[in-house]
C-alpha cells in the first residue's frame, strides 16, 4: 500500500534582499521596480525607428527625452541630450516647459528628475525593470540599521553620511535627514573635504558640551570602490583608514573600536560593471598594446585604479578622449556602449580606443531600455496616456532634495 503524506509548510522568511522574477514583482522600498504592463512592439519590428520619429515628432515640445551615456546607440539616437545621471537630472529641471520627461537610464536616476523637476512635469521610465545593482545593495531598513550601530558605538553624532548619486531617493533621503550631501564621481573629493569640515564641527561642538571626542568619520553610500579611492588617491588618506561595513553580518561585521577608528566607513556595494575590471586587465591591455594609456571609472576597485594612468567620471572620460592626440591609444575601464561609440567616434582621427577588459560587459539594467520600449513609451504618450511614471513621495523628495541641495552648494 502506498502511503501519502501532506507535507507541512515550511517556516521560511524571505530575506530583505529577496531576488524579484522580472516582470513579476515590485518593491517599492528598493530600486528595483519590475512591473511593466502594456505589449511591446516586436523587437524585428523594420518600422521601429519610423514609429518612434513619428510619435516623438507628434509629441513635440511636449517632451524631453534624456539619454545616458551607456544606453544603446539605436536609443541613444532619439535622445534630445546625453550625459551622466546628474547632469541629465539636471537638464531636466532645465526644462520647465516639457510635460514629459522621458529618461532613458535606469530608476534611481529618474527619481532623481522627479526629485528636481516641476510638480507638473511627468518622469517616465520606459522600462520599469531598469534598476541598478548597485542602488539595491544599500536598503532603507539596512541604512537605518547601520546607523543605529553607529549610535551604540558612540560615533554618529560625529559622522557624516555621503551618498553617491548612484542611490535610491530612499537613501538620499536617509542622507538630507542625518546632515549630509550627494556626491557625483566628479565632485567626491570636494563632498568629501565637506563632510569632514562638517564632522569636525560637531566633534567640537560635542567636546565643547563636555562629551568625548571621538573624531570626525563620513558613512559612504553605497559603492565602497569611489569612497575608498577618493579618500586615498585624493584626499591621502591610508587604506586602514577605511572600514567597510557589511549590511549582512551583524554590526557590519566590526567591532566598535573599528568604527571608532576609522575615518571612512564605507558601504559595502560596488557598481557590476566596473567591478569586473583587474589589475590583470590592466597587465594584460599594457602586454598587448605597448604604449597604451590607461583610462578607468573612479568605481573600479582600488588595485586597478592605483595601476591606471589616468582616473575620471564619465565625463572626465569623453573630455580626455576628445583632447587626446591623434595616434595615440587608449583602454577604457568603463562600461561597453559608451566604450564602443567613443572608439567609433574618434576612429577617423587615428585614436586608438579598445575595452580594458576582454570579456565583454555592457550594463545589462541599463541596457533593458531599448528601442520596442522607448517606441511603446512615445507612442502611449502621444495617445495621451502616460506610461512608468516615475513619483517620489512628498516626505522622500523634502529631505533628498535637501540633500542634493547641499551638493549644489559645495563650492
Amino acid at each position: 500500500m502506498r502511503v501519502v503524506t501532506t507535507a507541512q509548510p515550511l517556516d521560511v522568511q524571505p530575506t530583505p534582499l529577496a531576488l524579484l522574477l522580472l516582470g513579476r514583482e515590485a518593491d517599492p522600498r528598493s530600486e528595483r521596480g519590475v512591473e511593466c504592463p502594456g505589449d511591446l512592439p516586436a523587437p524585428s519590428d523594420p518600422d521601429l525607428v519610423e514609429r518612434a520619429r513619428a510619435a516623438k515628432a507628434k509629441l513635440g515640445e511636449k517632451v524631453f527625452v534624456l539619454g545616458h551615456h551607456y544606453q544603446r546607440d539605436e536609443v541613444i539616437e532619439f535622445a534630445d541630450v546625453t550625459g551622466d545621471s546628474f547632469k541629465l537630472a539636471r537638464d531636466a529641471a532645465a526644462r520647465p516647459d516639457a510635460e514629459y520627461i522621458v529618461f532613458c537610464g535606469v530608476h534611481f536616476m529618474a527619481e532623481s528628475a522627479d526629485i528636481l523637476t516641476g510638480d507638473d512635469q511627468q518622469v517616465i521610465l520606459p522600462d520599469l525593470a531598469a534598476g541598478c545593482s548597485m542602488a539595491d545593495m544599500a536598503t532603507a531598513e539596512q541604512v537605518a540599521e547601520c546607523w543605529d550601530v553607529l549610535t551604540e558605538a558612540g560615533v554618529a553624532g560625529t559622522t557624516v553620511p555621503v551618498s553617491y548619486m548612484n542611490s535610491s531617493a530612499d537613501i538620499k533621503a536617509f542622507t538630507g535627514r542625518h546632515g549630509g550631501t550627494i556626491c557625483t564621481s566628479s565632485n567626491a573629493k570636494r563632498a568629501l573635504e565637506w563632510a569632514f569640515a562638517e564632522g569636525a564641527a560637531r566633534s567640537a561642538s560635542i567636546e565643547g558640551g563636555g562629551g568625548p571626542r571621538v573624531g570626525e568619520k563620513v558613512l559612504f553610500l553605497p559603492d565602497q570602490h569611489l569612497g575608498r579611492n577618493t579618500a586615498v588617491r585624493d584626499l591621502g588618506m591610508s587604506l586602514d583608514d577605511c572600514v567597510v561595513y557589511n549590511p549582512h553580518k551583524p554590526n557590519g561585521g566590526l567591532t566598535a573600536d573599528e568604527l571608532r577608528g576609522a575615518k571612512m566607513i564605507l558601504w559595502r556595494g560596488h557598481c557590476s560593471v566596473h567591478g569586473r575590471f583587474s589589475l590583470e586587465s590592466v597587465e594584460d591591455v599594457r602586454a598587448r598594446i605597448p604604449g597604451v594609456n590607461v583610462l578607468v571609472h573612479p568605481e573600479c576597485k582600488h588595485e586597478v585604479v592605483a595601476a591606471a594612468d589616468h582616473v575620471g567620471s564619465t565625463e572626465y572620460i569623453i573630455k580626455a578622449l576628445e583632447a587626446a592626440p591623434a595616434g595615440s591609444k587608449w583602454a577604457i575601464g568603463t562600461e561597453l556602449n559608451l566604450v564602443r561609440r567613443l572608439a567609433n567616434r574618434f576612429a577617423a582621427a587615428d585614436k586608438e580606443i579598445v575595452f580594458l577588459d576582454k570579456t565583454v560587459c555592457f550594463c545589462s539594467t541599463m541596457n533593458r531600455i531599448d528601442l520596442p520600449h522607448l517606441v511603446w513609451t512615445l507612442e502611449s504618450l502621444a495617445d495621451g496616456k502616460v506610461v512608468n511614471r516615475i513619483q517620489v513621495d512628498a516626505e522622500t523628495e523634502h529631505f533628498a532634495k535637501l540633500a542634493l541641495e547641499r551638493m549644489l552648494a559645495l563650492p
